[in-house]
């Protein structure tokens, strides 16, 4: 008698045995639930913020911002969700939130190592703000909120800026770089958010200023 092997009933109960397991039902994860909700206040701003702000983040981000933001800053905040992020906010809802943001999470008093733009424009300045457009534009984008001219808050103070790139003949494309792009790593771990709104000679006349102080 002739015997033929057919392989294809082993592989049939191989393919039966391993079945199961490519069907199975993908696995699920539960986040916990979010606990961390905006601040109530009967201003609008807060309307708009419970609406808008919390598609692109949680409550809390807003909870980590100095505590010594002014209205100006707070309202810089804003704004740049707005023209960096892409957040669809418009320059009403922008300033309605930065009003709202102001009243509700800003103490008054300046913590120590953080100063407020009227604090800066109280005190004597050994170097100056610079142009007025220059002052504008920090204020604008919140830049005073992390930096001062000669202390560390979250990020470096820009004299410790300006000496580290002393001599450097790059030192202004570099830092415009570092501005428009962001980044993490250069001066610590909290990362810097890029600013891709702001325009060169924006750029150039921020990278300057830091560099002279």
């Amino acid at each position: 008698m002739n015997c033929v092997f057919r392989p294809y009933g082993i592989l049939f109960f191989a393919l039966c045995s391993v079945a199961p397991y490519g069907l199975a039902s993908p696995l699920t994860i539960t986040l916990p639930a979010e606990t961390i909700a905006l601040r109530p206040s009967d201003l609008p701003g807060y309307v708009v913020a419970q609406q808008k702000c919390g598609v692109c983040h949680s409550a809390d981000y807003i909870e980590y911002q100095p505590p010594a933001f002014n209205q100006k800053q707070w309202t810089g905040l804003a704004r740049k969700m707005k023209e960096s992020y892409g957040a669809q906010l418009s320059e009403h809802d922008v300033e309605l939130i930065g009003e709202y943001l102001a009243a509700t999470y800003s103490d008054d008093t300046a913590v120590e190592g953080r100063p407020t733009i009227r604090a800066i424009e109280a005190a004597p300045q050994t170097v100056e703000l610079a142009a007025v457009d220059v002052k504008a534009l920090l204020e604008k984008n919140a830049c005073l909120g992390c930096h001062s001219i000669d202390r560390k808050i979250v990020g470096p103070a820009y004299h410790d800026v300006a000496m580290f790139y002393k001599g450097n003949t790059q030192a202004v494309s570099q830092v415009i770089e570092h501005i428009s792009q962001g980044g993490v790593g250069r001066w610590g771990s909290i990362p810097m958010p890029p600013f891709p709104g702001l325009q060169q000679v924006e750029l150039k006349q921020l990278a300057e200023f830091i560099l002279a102080q």
